[in-house]
């Protein structure tokens, strides 16, 4: 891994709390659980750092006691470091900032943070999108396209029961946008924005100042889209796996996603792991008689029943003649002896008494919320 001192990351960790509001009511977009073991800000924060990134800012705004629980230091990402590592930036960093409206107010926000950083380069990234990035290689061919702001999308063949009002870009034969659609209703291939962003310390200074002196808050709409033809805006086409989050269903989808081995061996890639807080746990264990298909389960499990097609976190315990099916079950939650769960999703420490049927649907599944007992 080569060290990029000249880069310094962003992450935003609460910008699309509204797209899955039931799972962000306690918690930042960053710090929503995903994939049996991690978080959503793993993705972006890992490769940051696979990608030589040594200086790290997490934007907040609200909900963060769990996102500060799950960062901690940055041990677990080398991030705990003298010099440049892991920085947490809170809604008000001065006493003229009050709490952001947008990407633009948020930046202002924590200007005194960038303006420190040494690097030449900033990039930046949110916590709706599933992938496992090489930053190292946008920002290069950003460098050598001499652009303005390179922004990434991927190109994706939208339905109508996908996401919908996700931002897109026209492209022209030299890779420059020279349209941008803020959160339009469209189906088919789609070059959909993925919301990381590549640009100089000084151009991104200009921008916020003049943002700021014309009361602009929405980068996309303030920058992007209003002053393509001014600016040199190129794209980067990721062509990787990624997964958008902009609701429960996508996010069930995304986690199911994973059952899939070739999604998984697309995402984690030899070399490029995704890198998540050490919970020290015990292996899953599973009972004689448990049936368990199809499913990814966590460290510290214990299945005595039958778990098919569904995700299961750490410390879940599915007790004998319990059934979940279609499924995501997060931390800690007990499903008590002959209850069934399809198409359900729990948030953590959940517990579902004896002999309970607990049923959604594929497009709209039964959420149980933190710490309920039913």
């Amino acid at each position: 891994m080569n060290s990029n001192k000249k880069v310094l990351g962003l992450i935003f960790s609460n910008l699309h709390d509204e797209n899955i509001s039931d799972l962000t009511e306690n918690r930042t977009m960053g710090s929503v659980l995903f994939g049996a073991r991690y978080r959503l800000i793993d993705f972006p924060l890992s490769s940051m750092v696979n990608s030589g990134i040594e200086e790290v800012g997490v934007i907040t705004k609200s909900n963060y006691q769990s996102l500060l629980d799950h960062l901690g230091n940055g041990r677990e990402w080398d991030l705990s470091r003298k010099n440049g590592g892991l920085h947490l930036l809170p809604p008000f960093s001065h006493s003229s900032s009050g709490m952001y409206r947008g990407r633009l107010e948020a930046l202002y926000g924590v200007w005194d943070f960038i303006k420190t950083s040494e690097a030449e380069y900033v990039l930046f990234s949110d916590c709706d999108v599933i992938a496992n990035m090489d930053y190292a290689e946008i920002i290069e061919e950003h460098i050598q396209s001499k652009a303005d702001i390179t922004c990434v999308y991927g190109k994706e063949n939208v339905s109508a029961d996908m996401c919908q009002g996700t931002d897109s870009f026209g492209i022209n034969a030299d890779g420059r946008i020279v349209d941008v659609l803020i959160k339009p209703h469209i189906t088919g291939e789609t070059n959909v924005s993925l919301n990381t962003y590549v640009m100089k310390k000084d151009f991104l200074k200009m921008i916020v100042d003049d943002s700021m002196s014309r009361s602009d808050k929405d980068f996309e709409r303030s920058v992007l889209q209003a002053r393509c033809a001014d600016y040199l805006i190129m794209g980067y086409c990721f062509d990787g796996y990624f997964s958008r989050i902009c609701s429960k269903q996508s996010y069930m989808r995304a986690n199911f996603d994973l059952l899939k081995s070739e999604n998984r061996h697309r995402l984690f890639p030899d070399g490029r792991p995704i890198y998540t807080k050490i919970r020290d746990n015990p292996p899953a264990k599973y009972a004689i008689g448990a049936k368990v298909k199809n499913s990814l389960i966590g460290d510290g499990c214990i299945v005595d029943g039958e778990v098919t097609d569904s995700i299961l976190f750490r410390g879940a315990k599915v007790a004998a003649g319990a059934v979940v099916k279609n499924c995501i079950i997060m931390q800690d939650t007990i499903i008590e002896k002959g209850s069934t769960l399809q198409n359900v999703i729990t948030d953590k420490n959940v517990k579902i008494t004896a002999g309970h049927l607990l049923t959604g649907s594929e497009k709209y599944p039964l959420f149980i919320g933190k710490g309920a007992e039913i």
